[in-house]
């Protein structure tokens, strides 16, 4: 059996600071081709993005994709709500889910499964800020006590 290859083109790197992701899943993603091609050039930022759930449907709004230089009249609103792909079972279990007080469905990254465009959303909690410094400081503790291994082992 060969395996797919997955090429990551962007991450939501503020996502994972201001929240806690408690579960994560793959969506494809419907795009026109002129987005495709410029998704392929990188051209895609997820800061600021964000999924919901209407008419039985899964959104992502805010997700900016770049017009592509060649794409002259077929290019499209770089803003647009696009629609994601996943089977409707899965949508009614997310949107069960989201009624819960302070969880948001947040676009992680995009990436090329293959020939597709794959987008991997999770189920978040926001940080509060005392949250983030413990983070940070931990993160900090770490940094220090690699360091000093490094060091003694010199």
């Amino acid at each position: 059996m060969e395996r797919e290859s997955i090429k990551v083109i962007a991450k939501n790197k503020k996502a994972y600071h201001d929240y806690f992701i408690q579960e994560s899943m793959e969506a494809g993603i419907e795009l026109c081709g002129t987005e495709v091609k410029s998704i392929r050039g990188g051209g895609v930022n997820l800061k600021d993005s964000w999924c919901s759930v209407v008419k039985g449907e899964l959104m992502v709004n805010g997700m900016h994709i770049s017009p592509y230089e060649q794409g002259n009249i077929f290019n499209r609103d770089p803003y647009r709500p696009r629609r994601l792909l996943m089977h409707k079972k899965e949508i009614l279990k997310l949107f069960g889910t989201l009624k819960q007080d302070g969880l948001s469905l947040i676009p992680l990254s995009v990436y090329f499964k293959g020939s597709l465009v794959k987008l991997e959303v999770g189920i978040c909690k926001g940080k509060k800020l005392y949250d983030k410094r413990a983070v940070m400081a931990e993160k900090s503790a770490k940094r220090d006590i690699d360091r000093s291994l490094k060091e003694r082992n010199r």
